[in-house]
């Protein structure tokens, strides 16, 4: 059998994978035992602590409306920009989500979701340690060696071969799916409200 591999281009923070996230499930369950799947953290903004400008605000304000009106059922709480400190900063959410990955591979997508779910609906800030750190805390792993692992050179060393490995893909944009199979890499068109015309792509 000849293994092909889906690599899913994205990143915890980025509004537009939280948009795709209901038609990506459905991709995923309608693909075949051939069809290997690989996530990749994009890191979309890099470490920073400054409070975000109020011309990021309402760009990424913006932003969310736009989904909320493109895809139908996407749900973000505006409370996030009252009750936080916004930076522009998303590695520390990749880092979390690849922290989880070295201790079991098998919670990674869940740990994306947490983080998701804590920013877009609860109005945390995932930018912040101690909410990654209590979002963890739900998973089933060593809670001080996640904590210990999470702003450690080796973990930003995996991200930044998950960047690499992004950027030898040709991938500038989040989410990003791309098909490897032995002789070729195929970009993959998102449609954000139909996971039919992905999976077709992907058959082809």
């Amino acid at each position: 059998m000849d293994l092909k591999t889906l690599y899913y281009i994205h990143d915890p923070m980025c509004s537009w994978c939280w948009g795709f996230e209901k038609t990506w499930e459905q991709v995923k369950k309608a693909l075949p035992d051939d069809i290997n799947i690989q996530h990749i953290l994009g890191g979309l903004a890099p470490d920073s602590s400054e409070i975000m400008s109020n011309e990021m605000r309402e760009y990424i304000q913006k932003n969310w409306q736009k989904i909320e009106m493109t895809i139908p059922g996407t749900k973000f709480n505006h409370d996030f920009w009252k009750n936080c400190q916004p930076k522009r900063s998303t590695y520390p959410a990749c880092r979390a989500v690849i922290a989880i990955r070295e201790q079991n591979p098998q919670l990674e997508v869940k740990m994306t979701q947490l983080i998701q779910q804590s920013y877009y609906l609860d109005a945390q800030n995932p930018s912040e340690t101690n909410t990654l750190i209590a979002l963890a805390d739900q998973l089933d792993i060593d809670i001080k060696k996640f904590g210990k692992n999470l702003n450690s050179e080796k973990i930003q060393l995996l991200l930044l071969k998950d960047i690499a490995l992004m950027r030898s893909l040709g991938v500038n944009s989040f989410p990003s799916l791309v098909l490897k199979t032995k002789s070729n890499l195929k970009p993959i068109s998102i449609d954000y409200n139909n996971a039919n015309t992905i999976i077709s792509q992907i058959l082809a």
